[in-house]
């Protein structure tokens, strides 16, 4: 069942993210916090850390990869619909509504495909080394995998439709982690942060340029393609930073918060929404392409720091989704925050 917080708990919550860190001007303003918590749904039993998330618009997938489970939340009635069990370290996800089918990647190296309304297990495939993100391309309906270490890292592809690897195979000499793909052009742009890059992907001439970078260990990313930059989140040290696509150029880098593993842009609103281990999401308002400021430093858990952020529901309201992994004195949760104007 769902669990609603408590009055005392939620306002107490939401005031403490409440303080703005500082606006362009330099003064600190009181206002409403970009991301209210609303609402907690249980994850009985679920142990140990998360991993990414995806959905098909009516349904939550969250990988427990601590659990090895992959957990099915119903959106309307906020439960748990059922759980996936037998994944072994269950990574990044992705579900394909034009075939009707769930992905999930494995630190086994197999990717785990299911039919997306009994949930039953289709087929798995291997391909050799800890499969980690997975993006859709709903045009091509291929799914692509980012797996393998050191000089075996890759992105292939899966065709979604028949379940079967094709021949579109990218080698990037290292491990990949977060990828995107352009959803208007081409280009994928990769985090290969053990080699101190960001590989561009050409797909129409199987082309591969890289960026060096001056900041380690850059781990999630999230595409603002209407002004060419993606957004990138540093551990070493902890760190936002903003690229120019055209020139591959850091445009500029603002401290954030720690032990980042996901990184959201809300278009509607220009933000960037960035969760992090050490227990807060940072909140970045951008006013310019090349200008940005920290809009509010949101407290959350230790240990929570993967998300999911899909625009706007069914109902007109976007919503927030933060994996809170089980404490000494509470199991795990999903933490759901409502975002704000």
């Amino acid at each position: 069942m769902k669990r609603l917080f408590g009055v005392c708990g939620a306002l107490a919550l939401a005031l403490a993210g409440t303080m703005r860190s500082g606006a362009p001007d330099g003064s600190a303003t009181q206002t409403l916090s970009p991301l209210v918590l609303t609402e907690a749904i249980p994850l009985a039993g679920v142990k140990g850390r998360f991993d990414h998330f995806a959905t098909s618009g009516t349904r939550l997938f969250v990988s427990a990869l601590g659990n090895n489970t992959v957990e099915v939340i119903d959106f309307g009635g906020r439960t748990v619909e059922r759980t996936l069990p037998g994944v072994p370290n269950p990574q990044g996800a992705v579900f394909s509504p034009e075939t009707n089918k769930l992905f999930v990647g494995s630190g086994e190296g197999k990717p785990y495909i299911y039919d997306g309304s009994s949930f039953d297990l289709l087929t798995t495939l291997d391909f050799h080394g800890d499969v980690d993100n997975l993006r859709y391309d709903s045009a091509t309906m291929r799914v692509y995998v980012g797996y393998g270490e050191d000089e075996a890292g890759a992105i292939g592809t899966v065709d979604a439709t028949t379940g079967k690897r094709t021949g579109e195979e990218y080698g990037l000499g290292a491990h990949p982690e977060s990828f995107q793909l352009e959803a208007s052009g081409p280009n994928i742009y990769v985090n290969l942060p053990d080699l101190k890059q960001i590989a561009v992907i050409y797909r129409d001439t199987h082309a591969i340029a890289r960026w060096p970078l001056t900041l380690e260990h850059n781990f999630p990313m999230a595409p603002d393609e209407a002004d060419h930059r993606p957004f990138v989140g540093m551990h070493e040290p902890a760190s936002l930073a903003v690229f120019d696509t055209v020139s591959g150029r850091m445009i500029v880098s603002m401290p954030s918060v720690h032990v980042a593993d996901d990184l959201y842009y809300d278009a509607a609103r220009k933000r960037i929404y960035m969760p992090g281990g050490e227990g807060f999401i940072y909140a970045f308002q951008q006013t310019a392409p090349d200008h940005y400021w920290l809009m509010a430093k949101i407290p959350t858990a230790l240990g929570a720091r993967t998300a999911g952020y899909f625009g706007k529901g069914k109902k007109g309201f976007d919503r927030f989704y933060l994996a809170v992994p089980a404490r000494v004195d509470r199991g795990a949760e999903i933490w759901i925050y409502t975002v704000q104007n």
